[in-house]
């Protein structure tokens, strides 16, 4: 198999770290052949902190990933989050070149670059740049300007970017597994690629994808990527909370988060014929969640679920959102967004989570799963693999097709390794050469 025809995804996150390798089929699209997911070791609020420890998880990962696919990872899209991520907007104008004032790629291209000109840090770089719509002389709100005819050409563009350490940092531990960067993709960016509609897109949206020490934010209005941005506080310090809380292990707190999450859909009703009294003792009985298999320990006491989620899953659901809606409401974007909030990531699934959303945003909310895709999904359709998944769907956006001898217009991302920039030129060398 001709590695034109594949694409991977790497998501190192806070609590695994995912490899998903797909081929692109002309019939089907996207086709998953490989599926890989080890617990992280090394990271933290989706930072490396142990380098040696993420070589290993990646690697690990990486294998049973090959294994399973038959294929050798020579190249990854690889997923960024965290704190150090932040986003601005920025404005870019341009003449238009051609004689006869028609726009043509190459003009987007300068405007777009244009736009990117911003002053940064030097300990920053730049991960995204995604053009919001154009203006042609005095016209506004145009998607493509390409073939129109003006003088001036405009455009507003959303800049995504990371602390440069945490990039290539990264980008080293896939370098020693001889694993080429395509493109660094910021996990919020991702999640949007395979659960938002265009229409949701259109009205105004934000997505959430609650990972487990960061949560990623992306906000679209008018169809376009508006603002950025991720919060320290993820799924994992729900996790801490019930084990500080209920005197038991992280591993046995993230059991009994998962136990109680997984049932808390379930609605308990009377029997027919049932009186009262047994009913209220039947629901009292259910409450309670007998610890003793999860902790190890025969003498544990049972836990009350209602007690848990009430006293201290919520409080910290609730800052979550909280956080979220003092990020909405800084940036003046939460009267633009009616669509709502859509919400991903591992921490997706902890119980009563929409509902408290609803209550602390004043919003629609919903979760969002990944859209169709072929192969094998029986272990990745849920909110957990939605970056992974939005990764191959960016990939395969990003990339021309194999079959393609058309030049396409690169993608505006981050300043790309001069083994990618190799890569890419050889590929677009093969597609038109016969």
């Amino acid at each position: 198999m001709s590695k034109h025809h594949y694409l991977t995804a790497i998501d190192i996150g806070t609590d695994k770290c995912t490899t998903l390798i797909a081929t692109r089929e002309p019939e089907v699209g996207l086709k998953v052949t490989g599926v890989s997911a080890i617990s992280s070791k090394g990271m933290r609020k989706s930072q490396i902190v142990d380098l040696e420890q993420v070589l290993s998880t990646v690697s690990e990962s990486v294998d049973g990933a090959e294994r399973m696919a038959g294929q050798e990872i020579e190249s990854a899209y690889v997923s960024v989050s965290g704190a150090h991520i932040s986003s601005l907007n920025s404005k870019g104008v341009v003449a238009v070149a051609a004689p006869n004032q028609e726009i043509t790629p190459e003009d987007v291209h300068r405007v777009i670059e244009a736009a990117r000109a911003i002053s940064l840090s030097s300990e920053r770089e730049i991960i995204h740049v995604i053009p919001k719509d154009f203006k042609v002389d005095s016209q506004e709100g145009i998607k493509d300007p390409v073939g129109m005819t003006g003088v001036r050409l405009e455009s507003e563009a959303h800049i995504i970017t990371g602390m440069s350490t945490t990039l290539r940092n990264s980008e080293k531990v896939l370098r020693d597994l001889g694993i080429t960067v395509d493109g660094f993709v910021f996990s919020g960016l991702a999640a949007a690629q395979v659960v938002l509609s265009e229409t949701e897109k259109e009205l105004g949206v934000a997505i959430i994808d609650i990972g487990a020490g960061t949560t990623s934010l992306c906000v679209y209005i008018d169809g376009s990527l508006t603002y950025s941005d991720s919060i320290p506080v993820g799924a994992r310090h729900i996790t801490q909370d019930i084990a500080l809380g209920c005197r038991v292990s992280i591993d046995a707190a993230e059991e009994i988060k998962l136990q109680i999450s997984n049932e808390s859909e379930t609605v308990l009703k009377p029997i027919a014929g049932e009186s009262k009294q047994d009913f209220q003792k039947r629901r009292k009985a259910s409450d309670m969640l007998d610890i003793t298999g999860i902790t190890g320990d025969p003498h544990a006491e049972p836990l009350s679920k209602s007690s848990i989620v009430d006293a201290i899953m919520t409080p910290r659901i609730k800052e979550i959102f909280s956080l979220v809606h003092e990020k909405l409401e800084q940036k003046n974007v939460l009267a633009d967004i009616p669509a709502g909030i859509v919400i991903t990531g591992g921490g997706a699934r902890t119980a009563h989570l929409v509902s408290i959303a609803k209550r602390e945003l004043k919003l629609p909310a919903r979760i969002g799963t990944p859209k169709e895709i072929s192969g094998i999904l029986s272990d990745i359709n849920n909110p957990s693999y939605v970056t992974s998944i939005g990764l191959l769907e960016y990939g395969a956006q990003t990339l021309p097709a194999a079959s393609s001898s058309e030049f396409s217009l690169p993608s505006f991302s981050g300043t790309p390794s001069f083994e990618t920039i190799k890569k890419k030129l050889l590929q677009l060398l093969k597609s038109i050469l016969p």
